[in-house]
């Protein structure tokens, strides 16, 4: 027979193993149904729902502490001379106030991922700017001085950008040697990440970069009956194999539409990968049988920047100039864009809070001796 003054390590294990068992399937059980069944329901933060997977970790923590516990009543004496000192210790409230822990510890992450609820449609004045971003998909955006390369590390800033705008229009053109609309201009953020996801260097048929053209196009693609201030944002290289650039950005500052310029890659220069598949086969090669090297342009961008009353700002791996970018947007004169209807939501992570603490209470106050309901199991206390 096992002292009473130390814990069944056996019988914790299996009451805290079914405990958990129990756990996962209850939550997953209820999660599944609650989502189902309750319309209006949302997670203000799904993000932290990992959380949850750190919760078998108290189950390894919660025995190994428990072994630790009897390792160090084993050296304190023997099992007779323990019974007189300790009173008889509960194995069986020991698992309770363990999944009382583990409770606390899923309300708590239930709070923080805030479920809200929608509870009434509003109505609200939005004020913004009409934006056109022109992506360079040449060839030498795939050089790979930005992280994974130039075209990826472009395609997630305006990712980003979308994310952060608040009732600003949005259009995307890319180009190489000619220039196309890709997104015609609005407001539909998840469109334009939709479009995002299909754009590649194969997207524009003619090789090239034609900086001019994407302005050119870029004015035009801007609704004449907006009366929202307007701009441009070249996201580029700034190897422009033609002369029209800045004189299509003077052209665009006359119509009142500034340009801004972001600066992608390094003025040292890189050599343009080629690949087969995922395969990486070498580098692009010029007719010589010279490797090509591709360069930043940063004085062509600065002067399209000039021109059009805008501002160049150069990319690098820890910041695409998103932040500087949208600073100087954000300084545009914003114009009413008319209202937008959308859902108020209410947070009930007060709920899951509350019934987190109402754990903890009743942890504390359950003892670690046996009480007369902990003594009629014999399995895990003996």
């Amino acid at each position: 027979m096992k002292s009473s003054s130390k814990y069944n390590l056996t019988g914790i294990l299996i009451a805290a193993s079914i405990l958990e068992v129990l756990f996962w399937l209850l939550f997953g059980m209820v999660v599944l149904l609650v989502m189902d069944a309750v319309p209006g329901l949302r997670i203000d933060k799904p993000e932290l729902w990992w959380l949850f997977l750190l919760g078998p970790l108290m189950f390894l923590f919660f025995w190994i502490s428990i072994w630790s516990k009897n390792r160090r009543l084993d050296r304190f004496g023997e099992s007779s001379l323990l019974s007189s000192l300790i009173t008889e210790l509960s194995s069986v409230n020991t698992a309770i106030k363990y999944m009382l822990w583990r409770l606390a510890a899923a309300f708590l992450v239930l709070a923080l991922i805030n479920p809200q609820l929608g509870s009434k449609m509003a109505e609200a004045k939005v004020k913004g700017i009409d934006i056109i971003v022109a992506l360079d998909v040449s060839n030498s955006m795939m050089a790979e001085d930005l992280s994974p390369n130039r075209l990826v590390s472009a395609n997630r800033a305006i990712s980003k950008m979308l994310e952060k705008l608040q009732g600003d229009r949005v259009g995307i053109i890319v180009f190489a040697g000619q220039a196309f609309v890709q997104l015609p201009i609005t407001s539909d953020y998840a469109a334009g990440k939709l479009f995002l996801s299909t754009i590649d260097t194969d997207v524009v048929p003619v090789q090239g970069t034609d900086i001019g053209a994407a302005i050119d196009l870029s004015m035009k693609s801007f609704s004449e009956d907006s009366p929202a201030q307007k701009a441009i944002v070249i996201i580029t290289d700034g190897e422009n194999h033609e002369a029209d650039a800045v004189v299509a950005a003077q052209e665009a500052a006359e119509q009142g539409i500034r340009v801004f310029t972001i600066g992608m890659g390094s003025p040292d220069g890189t050599p343009i990968p080629q690949y087969n598949g995922e395969t990486r086969t070498g580098f692009k090669k010029d007719q010589e049988g010279n490797i090509v090297v591709s360069k930043l342009n940063e004085s062509m961008l600065r002067e399209i920047a000039k021109a059009g009353k805008g501002t160049y700002i150069r990319a690098s791996n820890a910041e695409v100039g998103l932040e500087p970018l949208l600073a100087e947007l954000n300084q545009i004169e914003k114009t009413d864009m008319g209202t937008v209807a959308y859902a108020e939501y209410e947070d009930r992570f007060q709920i899951f809070l509350a019934l987190a603490l109402l754990c903890l209470v009743l942890e504390f106050f359950l003892g670690n001796q046996k009480g007369r309901v902990a003594k009629r199991f014999k399995l895990f206390d003996r």
